[in-house]
């Protein structure tokens, strides 16, 4: 372990167990919980493991040096809980559709960019994942920040815990080229030495998993990137196809036209980094594109993949689609939707400032 600045003591539980409440006079406080974190039998997480998870992770971001995060998280225990996530996000669609009851509050929270301890915050200003509140992130988990590996590892435990109340949506960031450029590659590197390659592959593997977007309440479509183009047109009379359609790269045509729901639900997005070329464009649509105010789709020269989308787009797609609204959310804010059968009504509060270094 490494030495570090003076903390705060930790507080006891309710019931005061495993807790330590004093600090030693020269070095940093003792963990807050018993480490290594051990797997619960059976995989059977509860609130108090994820919780517990959380405040370890608090610890260590402070008084653990970065190479002596196996010692905290083993790799054994990284592995179950990289499984499991793994599994439900793969099963889940393209496009989840977020059921909100007329009780229960939505909070949606955008990149955080490996900043743990503003996840710690929000969780904490916000109330954590509950019966009646939902939270969908909306990708951009790693990269620029410093503890991007322990960001995504405590919301994929949230994921494991509550499936039907944490949802995870893909962010540009969650790719292959953009980790191995951005920092979150190194990052592992340097945290699990000879054992980081591992580690790297299977959170691309749980990247791949990621849902694209997602429609909340019926109401809001949600996605990182935003709208996405039509890449299928109906045949000529001359054509024949079971299905009566084709499909169509940007280069079989100069117009561009908005995809439907349907296509982005038969995109496939189980690929590290999206294509900017070829037929599977949606995926890379989804996550890198951006409003303009100019009207129409365009490609997005300044990025190199994905599309610019004007306010006709926008409202042509949520009319086709009976949406009353869409959101994307590229900077660290969280929105709290307060839902019922008719109506949302949003907050907005800002987390720090958005951090552009590299971990």
């Amino acid at each position: 372990m490494a030495s570090s600045s003076t903390g705060s003591p930790c507080n006891n539980d309710e019931d005061g167990e495993n807790i330590i409440t004093q600090s030693t006079s020269s070095g940093p406080p003792p963990p807050p919980f018993e480490i290594p974190i051990k797997w619960p039998p059976q995989g059977a997480l509860s609130i108090e493991w994820v919780e517990s998870l959380a405040a370890v992770f608090d610890w260590s971001s402070r008084h653990v040096a970065p190479s002596e995060l196996p010692s905290v998280l083993p790799v054994s225990v990284f592995d179950s809980l990289a499984m499991s996530a793994s599994k439900i996000l793969h099963r889940e669609p393209n496009c989840l559709e977020i059921d909100v009851d007329s009780n229960c509050s939505v909070v949606v929270v955008g990149d955080v960019h490996g900043q743990l301890h503003d996840v710690l915050n929000l969780l904490q200003t916000a109330g954590p994942p509950s019966p009646s509140r939902l939270f969908v992130f909306n990708g951009d988990y790693v990269d620029r920040g410093a503890w991007g590996l322990e960001t995504f590892l405590l919301l994929l435990a949230w994921k494991v815990l509550l499936p039907h109340r944490v949802f995870l949506l893909r962010g540009n960031h969650e790719s292959k080229f953009c980790t191995a450029f951005y920092g979150f590659e190194q990052e592992v590197m340097a945290k699990y030495g000879d054992q980081g390659k591992h580690i790297y592959r299977k959170c691309l593997g749980c990247f791949e998993g990621l849902p694209l977007a997602s429609i909340i309440a019926g109401c809001v479509y949600t996605a990182h990137g935003g709208l996405f183009r039509n890449t299928e047109s109906p045949l000529s009379k001359r054509s024949k196809g079971k299905k009566g359609r084709r499909l169509v790269s940007c280069s079989d045509s100069k117009v561009l036209r908005l995809g439907s729901l349907g296509e982005l639900a038969r995109a496939r997005r189980v690929v590290l980094d999206p294509p900017w070329e070829g037929l599977n464009l949606i995926p890379g649509d989804v996550l890198w594109s951006d409003p303009s105010t100019h009207p129409g789709l365009s490609p997005n020269k300044e990025r190199g993949i994905g599309l610019l989308w004007g306010p006709d787009c926008t409202e042509e797609f949520l009319n086709k689609n009976h949406l009353k609204g869409l959101n994307k959310v590229p900077i660290s804010t969280w929105w709290d939707f307060q839902c019922n059968c008719h109506h949302l009504l949003p907050f907005l509060l800002r987390t720090t400032v958005y951090c552009w270094r590299c971990s």
